[in-house]
């Protein structure tokens, strides 16, 4: 298996056989090697030239090796360093405007080398041209594609000590336009409409200004603990919810997409925002909270016929109260009746029933009269 060598570092592929030589010529005398200053080597020979052959390495091989003669004299030293040559990339690409794309890739090897990136892409039928990459990141870009093109291809070359591989994808660019999420979402209750909350956004700032690419935006709310989520679809940056429930707080969401191209993408869900609608507020009861300086005598008028408001919604309620007291009483009372009245009726049978066998036993124990029953 043939080694790569940069200056003084060697680069040798895992799990076969590598060569390293003493210096650049031959040498005839005897050759030790170490590796990290030992001499106790594994798996290896030295051959009649000084080389240093390894078999079948491994990550343990790697480091540093030195020669010396039978004195002990340094005669030359080198790194080595083990990998595998580039596989095919896992690319994928995103365009979250109809001027920008953006590919990431990883790899399908883990090589354990360092690798160089280079990038081109190209609309069918047209030249290729560079993808600008960021190789910490590992992803490229390019600036104001050819969108009205059909079909475009992306190929990324990965490149180290042991070879080069080059990957090739092809994609459409409306179908994999996907805009960012909608920014600053913001939700208001409507003064004096406990069912109505007023949803309003901004585009994301990374889809452009011009009124020539409009975007469809849907917003879903629900009562929080609710499984189901209610919808609305519109153009504008602002809508407003009729059919909130009073009371409870809601979640809300919007998302976006391309209003023009119906092949594009919805973009993720903007954060969960939440609030309540708009609830009447009550004064509490001026008898519960200390006076001072006698200044309960001056309630403002709002906060008297509110007040008014809730004395009058208790009197209703006492009185219901009453009722269904007295209405519980009366059914108590009648059932009572009907009980006792059972009650007599059974003792009067029983009674009855009493002076019959009474009347029996006398009649059977009174002496008949002479000539009674003969002929």
């Amino acid at each position: 298996m043939p080694v790569f060598a940069v200056s003084d570092v060697q680069f040798g592929r895992l799990e076969s056989n590598v060569t390293l030589a003493c210096g650049k010529s031959q040498i005839r005398i005897p050759i030790v090697w170490r590796h990290n200053g030992s001499s106790e080597l594994s798996w290896h020979q030295v051959t009649s030239d000084g080389r240093l052959a390894l078999f079948r390495v491994d990550q343990s091989a790697q480091g540093n090796y030195s020669c010396y003669d039978d004195t002990g004299l340094l005669l030359h030293s080198v790194r080595l360093r083990l990998g595998h040559p580039p596989g095919l990339l896992s690319i994928s690409c995103q365009v979250p405007n109809h001027t920008h794309v953006r590919c990431f890739w990883r790899d399908s090897v883990k090589t354990f080398l360092p690798a160089k990136y280079n990038a081109s892409f190209r609309g069918k039928g047209m030249e290729w041209r560079p993808c600008i990459v960021d190789l910490t990141n590992r992803h490229c870009d390019v600036q104001d594609p050819a969108f009205w093109q059909t079909i475009h291809t992306l190929g990324v070359t990965e490149t180290n000590a042991l070879g080069s591989q080059t990957t090739y994808i092809q994609f459409r660019l409306n179908e994999l336009l996907k805009p960012d999420p909608p920014q600053s979402v913001f939700v208001q209750e409507v003064e004096g409409y406990p069912t109505r909350l007023r949803v309003s956004w901004s585009n994301p700032s990374s889809w452009p200004v011009e009124d020539a690419f409009p975007l469809l935006f849907q917003i879903q709310y629900r009562p929080q603990g609710s499984i189901h989520w209610s919808e609305i679809f519109t153009e504008e940056d602002e809508v407003l919810i009729y059919d909130a429930l009073a009371g409870h707080i809601h979640q809300v969401q919007v998302r976006a997409r391309d209003e023009v191209n119906s092949d594009s993408q919805w973009s993720d869900w903007s954060p969960l925002s939440l609030l309540t609608p708009w609830q009447a507020y009550t004064s509490p009861d001026p008898s519960e909270s200390p006076c001072i300086f006698d200044l309960c005598s001056t309630q403002p008028e709002t906060s008297t016929s509110k007040t008014h408001g809730v004395v009058q919604g208790d009197e209703g309620n006492l009185g219901l109260v009453i009722l269904l007291v007295l209405f519980s009483v009366f059914i108590l009372t009648t059932v009572l009746s009907l009980i006792f009245v059972v009650w007599m009726r059974q003792k009067r049978r029983e009674h009855a029933t009493k002076q019959e066998l009474a009347c029996f036993e006398v009649y059977l124990k009174c002496p008949q009269p002479v000539g009674f029953g003969s002929e």
